[in-house]
């Protein structure tokens, strides 16, 4: 991954935000999460929001044993 410059502390307070977040992930999974988070949301033409959809889309690639991020059963399964 080669990251803009201004793209680098993005990336390092998303990771750090969901490490402190979500503790019981190792650190590789966390850093592929927000690394896969960002080189699909690199060439975004709108900036602003980046860190938020990063921090979204890397949460939705955590490993599904992280308890603190499963969603309520709505029942509506389809």
């Amino acid at each position: 991954m080669t990251a803009e410059p201004e793209d680098v502390t993005v990336i390092r307070h998303v990771t750090e935000r969901l490490a402190k977040a979500h503790p019981g992930v190792d650190a590789g999974s966390m850093r592929d999460a927000v690394r896969t988070a960002y080189e699909e949301l690199r060439y975004a033409r709108v900036r602003t929001y980046l860190p938020v959809l990063m921090e979204r889309r890397a949460k939705d690639l955590l490993p599904a044993g992280d308890e603190s991020r499963r969603r309520p059963n709505t029942g509506n399964q389809g």
